[in-house]
């Protein structure tokens, strides 16, 4: 084992940890003022869950010995097996260093998908849909990609999460808005953001933690961390360039959700890249993230489906777009692999396929899984409750006073 390997790796993924209460910010300043506590309740009490899910059946459906390239076996349940030293995975750290690790990537993405559903789920529903979804999905496609599952055998990239955390947490998002439908007002009352500083000051956190979240992809302190670490700063700040650039020639004005949603842009744009790409490239990544995901978030419209608060046009468009853009740009100067602009047209085509497989699993999976719910004990709160709003209702207190 190295020493410096397992520090880089501890504190990895202690910076992907804060990303969830980032998000819980994030998410929280965007919704109106009745809802915030339970729009971030929803992002902090999955740190508490899906780790205690993750440790109990999730780490070894993902991450055990394959079995038929589908799934996991259960060698690891609740950790057994798992422990200081190291793993086949990771063979200069212990394995509860990389169990802890992934731990953080299972956490965070079912936060994700709560930003679809925000202002109208009740509180029991969105947790036993989390949990389900934990076992159903997220390991299932952890273990495709990473896990040495079918897609890995395909030969698809994905450095540090564009199909197994963006893409799957997206296509559970719309998932979210077809079957709990709009909220109540939508498209008569204007619904604002409360909290725009609580907002910017969530996507720093984000922008801060991701840094562990693809750096500490490489599974080592050493050459292919640092160029992880430089192409997501690039991406991210390409990003904030190409959403705000969009922005003021449609909108007349640069606003400050922009430049924070542009920012998170281009960061969900470079994860699956990361690792693969050059900085050049890296900023193309980000600033066509960028781009694309103001006009993914003008998709709802159109369509008209209820994504709160972007999930879709956000980490659905911008995680496609990364992983159709590490099918163009990878080089095998940095990881050992070349895409269509370095003469290896195979690789996109891969990529495709890996995008199609997840969008209809994760969106037909989860779709499955909510009309259960539903069935079960109803995913939405009463209208009543919608109106006064879900800190009080479903929790009994109110962020502010009155």
């Amino acid at each position: 084992m190295n020493a410096a390997d397992t520090a880089f790796i501890l504190i990895c993924a202690a910076l992907v940890m804060l990303m969830t209460p980032g998000l819980a910010l994030f998410y929280g300043g965007l919704v109106r003022a009745k809802n915030v506590l339970s729009t971030t309740m929803h992002s902090f009490v999955l740190v508490g869950v899906a780790s205690v899910v993750w440790a109990i059946i999730g780490y070894t459906l993902a991450f055990g010995p394959d079995v038929a390239g589908v799934i996991g076996g259960l060698d690891h349940l609740f950790l057994k097996g798992v422990g200081m030293e190291p793993s086949e995975a990771a063979k200069t750290i212990p394995h509860l260093a990389f169990m802890v690790f992934q731990c953080m990537f299972a956490v965070i993405t079912p936060a994700l998908i709560s930003g679809a559903y925000a202002e109208r789920i009740s509180f029991r529903a969105m947790l036993l849909f989390s949990v389900l979804w934990l076992v159903l999905v997220y390991a299932p496609m952890a273990h495709w990609v990473w896990g040495g599952g079918w897609m890995f055998k395909m030969g698809a990239l994905d450095f540090a999460g564009g199909a197994v955390v963006h893409m799957s947490s997206a296509a559970a998002a719309l998932a979210a808005a077809h079957v709990l439908g709009r909220r109540e007002g939508y498209g008569r009352e204007p619904f604002v953001p409360h909290n725009l500083p609580m907002t910017v000051l969530g996507a720093g956190i984000l922008w801060f933690g991701w840094f562990g979240f693809n750096a500490g992809s490489a599974l080592a302190a050493n050459g292919l961390a640092a160029m992880a670490f430089v192409t997501t700063h690039l991406a991210t700040a390409a990003g904030v360039m190409g959403w705000l650039a969009v922005e003021w020639i449609h909108s007349g004005k640069p606003t400050t959700l922009g430049a924070a949603s542009g920012a998170v842009a281009g960061l969900v744009a470079i994860t699956p890249a990361a690792g693969f790409v050059e900085p050049m490239p890296a900023m193309i990544i980000g600033f066509g993230g960028g781009m694309l995901c103001y006009g993914g978030v003008l998709m709802k419209k159109v369509f008209k489906y209820d994504d709160a608060l972007d999930v879709v046009g956000v980490h659905g468009v911008g995680g496609t777009w990364g992983a159709l853009a590490t099918g163009l740009f990878a080089s095998e100067a940095v990881n050992g692999v070349n895409g269509l602009f370095y003469g290896n047209p195979g690789q996109l085509w891969t990529q495709f396929l890996s995008v199609v497989a997840t969008w209809l699993f994760c969106y037909l999976m989860s779709r499955g899984i909510f009309h259960a719910v539903d069935a079960l004990m109803g995913l939405r709160v009463t209208v009543d409750a919608e109106r006064a709003g879900l800190d009080v209702s479903e929790h009994n207190e109110r962020a502010y006073e009155q």
